[in-house]
């Protein structure tokens, strides 16, 4: 079992940057793929970044891509979201997820584990 704990969201004007921590519990951290996943108000939780379990493979949604970074550090048991270019429509709730599943990491069905969220607001 993994427990997740995500932190580093705020307030940020729009063009600004943010990092993202999710810190995860346990010992089996480096086995499992991990991604971050963001909900608006009134919208669906949708996909935004994963990694697999050695960092070995990326993939981003469309509008982040060229923004967003997804790196992890194994041996901190932590996975980070670094945001750049920051817009009022990144604006979310943050979830990071794990997830053994390297055949779908964009599917929000493959998380097995998931943090209470960190909520970032760009402002324009």
């Amino acid at each position: 079992q993994v427990q997740l704990v995500e932190s580093g969201g705020g307030l940020v004007q729009a063009g600004g940057s943010l990092r993202l921590s999710c810190a995860a519990s346990g010992r089996t951290f480096s086995s499992y793929n991990m991604a971050w996943f963001r909900q608006a108000p009134g919208k669906e939780r949708e996909f935004v970044a994963a990694i697999s379990w050695n960092g070995g493979i990326t993939y981003y949604e469309d509008s982040v891509k060229g923004r967003f970074t997804i790196p992890r550090d194994n041996a901190k048991n932590t996975m980070y979201l670094q945001m750049n270019r920051l817009k009022p429509e990144d604006t979310a709730v943050y979830y990071c997820a794990a997830s053994r599943d390297l055949n779908r990491l964009g599917a929000k069905a493959s998380y097995d584990y998931w943090g209470q969220g960190t909520q970032v607001t760009v402002s324009s």
